[in-house]
C-alpha cells in the first residue's frame, strides 16, 4: 500500500498515492474523449468512444476515499462540519469552471448552438445557477448552449452536481448503515444499473448519461451514483490490501485501454455496448481501486509522476471543456476534419495540462488554505 501524506492540508489522513495519480490518467483520458467528440455525429461512430465511463470510476475512488477518511471521524466531526470540508474541497473549481465557461462563451459571441443571441441577462444568471450548481432545465432560457446542459457554461460540472449529493447521502445515510446494509444498497444499485445499461433506458445503448435533465438521464445519473460511490465506500471498510506489483502500469493501460473502445456492436446487437459499460463500471472498476490501493510506488520518479497525476486531475477536469466548446464551433463551422486539426488537438491537450497545474498553484491551493483557516 503506497499512501503519501497530503501537501495542502496537515490535518488530513495519508493519501492513497496510486488512486490519485489513477485519477489523473482517467481525467486525461476524458479530454482525448471530448476532443473526438468534434468528429462523431454519435457515440456510435466516436472512435475514442468511452471517456464518459471515467466518471463511473472517479465515483468509486470517490466514495472508497470519503469513506477511508472520515468513517472514523465522526465522533469528532459533526454533519456541518463534514460539508463545509467538502465545499472547501470541491467548490472552488466550480466557481472557476464556470468563470471560464462564461468567459470562452462570451469569446463565441454568446450565442446557443443555433447561432441565436443569448442575452446578458440570461448569460449571467446561467452563471449564478452555476456557481451554486443549480441545474438548467431542457429548454429554458439560462440553457443557454440550448444541448440540453444541466451546466450549459461548463458541461462536465454536472458530475459534481452528483457527488455532492453522494456527499449528502453519506453524511445523512449511508455511513449509519451497517456493512450489511451497505451491501444490499451495492447488490440492488447494481441491479438497477445493470438493468438501465443493457435494457437501453438512456435510449443510446451506453452509460453516458447524467448530464442533462432530459429523458432518464436523472435517473441514470443517480443510479450510476448510487452503485459506484456504495461500492467505493464498501471497499473502505472491507478493504485488505494485497501485495501487488506493477499496480500502477497495470491499472493505467487498462483505463486506457477501456476508456479508449470504440463502440461496440454491430447494428443488431446494441446491447452489447450496454453490456460492456455495465460490466466496466460494476465489476471491472472497484477491482481497479482495489489493486491500485494494493500497490506500492517502488522509484522517486514514479512517486512524482503520480503526485503530479493526482494534483492536476480535479483542476483538469474542471477547467479543460470550457476550451473544448470553442474547440467543436471553430471545427464544425469549418467543416474540418482530426487529420486537419490534430496539432491543435495537441496543443489542446498540453494547454489545458498546464493550465489545471498553474490554476492548482495560484488559486485552488491557496483559496482552499484560506478556506480552511477561517473554517
Amino acid at each position: 500500500m503506497s499512501i503519501k501524506p497530503s501537501a495542502s492540508f496537515t490535518d488530513t489522513k495519508p493519501h492513497y498515492q496510486i488512486l490519485n495519480g489513477l485519477r489523473g490518467v482517467a481525467a486525461i483520458m476524458v479530454i482525448f474523449y471530448h476532443i473526438f467528440e468534434a468528429f462523431a455525429t454519435s457515440s456510435m461512430d466516436q472512435k475514442f468512444n468511452h471517456g464518459y465511463l471515467a466518471v463511473d470510476f472517479f465515483f468509486v475512488l470517490s466514495g472508497f476515499v470519503i469513506g477511508y477518511a472520515y468513517d472514523d471521524r465522526w465522533g469528532k466531526m459533526n454533519i456541518s462540519g463534514f460539508f463545509r470540508r467538502r465545499l472547501i474541497r470541491l467548490q472552488p473549481m466550480v466557481i472557476m469552471g464556470a468563470f471560464l465557461g462564461l468567459i470562452t462563451f462570451l469569446i463565441q459571441g454568446g450565442e446557443a448552438w443555433d447561432g441565436s443571441k443569448v442575452s446578458i441577462l440570461m448569460i449571467a444568471s446561467a452563471f449564478l445557477l452555476h456557481i451554486f450548481l443549480l441545474p438548467a432545465m431542457p429548454g429554458s432560457g439560462v440553457e443557454v448552449r440550448g444541448n440540453g446542459e444541466m451546466f450549459p457554461l461548463n458541461g462536465p460540472s454536472w458530475s459534481l452536481f452528483f457527488e455532492y449529493i453522494g456527499n449528502i447521502f453519506y453524511a445523512l445515510f449511508l455511513r449509519r448503515l451497517s456493512t450489511k446494509g451497505l451491501k444490499a444498497v451495492v447488490i440492488l444499485s447494481g441491479i438497477g444499473l445493470f438493468t438501465f445499461a443493457v435494457g437501453n433506458f438512456s435510449g443510446f445503448w451506453h452509460l453516458g448519461v447524467g448530464w442533462t435533465l432530459a429523458d432518464n438521464n436523472f435517473i441514470g445519473g443517480m443510479l450510476r451514483l448510487l452503485y459506484t460511490f456504495s461500492a467505493g465506500l464498501l471497499m473502505s471498510r472491507l478493504f485488505k490490501p494485497g501485495k501487488i506489483k506493477g499496480a500502477f502500469i497495470i491499472c493505467s493501460v487498462v483505463i486506457v485501454f477501456l476508456l479508449s473502445m470504440p463502440f461496440i456492436g454491430s447494428s443488431d446487437e446494441l446491447w452489447i455496448n450496454g453490456l460492456y459499460d455495465a460490466i466496466c463500471t460494476i465489476i471491472v472498476f472497484p477491482f481497479l481501486v482495489y489493486i491500485g490501493a494494493s500497490g506500492k510506488l517502488k522509484s522517486k520518479t514514479s512517486e512524482r509522476l503520480s503526485k503530479f497525476l493526482g494534483d492536476i486531475s480535479y483542476p483538469l477536469y474542471m477547467v479543460h471543456y470550457p476550451f473544448m466548446y470553442l474547440f467543436y464551433s471553430w471545427v464544425w463551422k469549418n467543416g474540418l476534419t482530426f487529420s486537419e486539426v490534430w496539432p491543435v488537438a495537441i496543443v489542446l491537450l498540453i494547454g489545458n495540462i498546464l493550465l489545471a497545474w498553474i490554476i492548482l498553484k495560484i488559486y485552488d491551493i491557496p483559496v482552499r488554505k484560506y478556506l480552511s483557516k477561517r473554517s
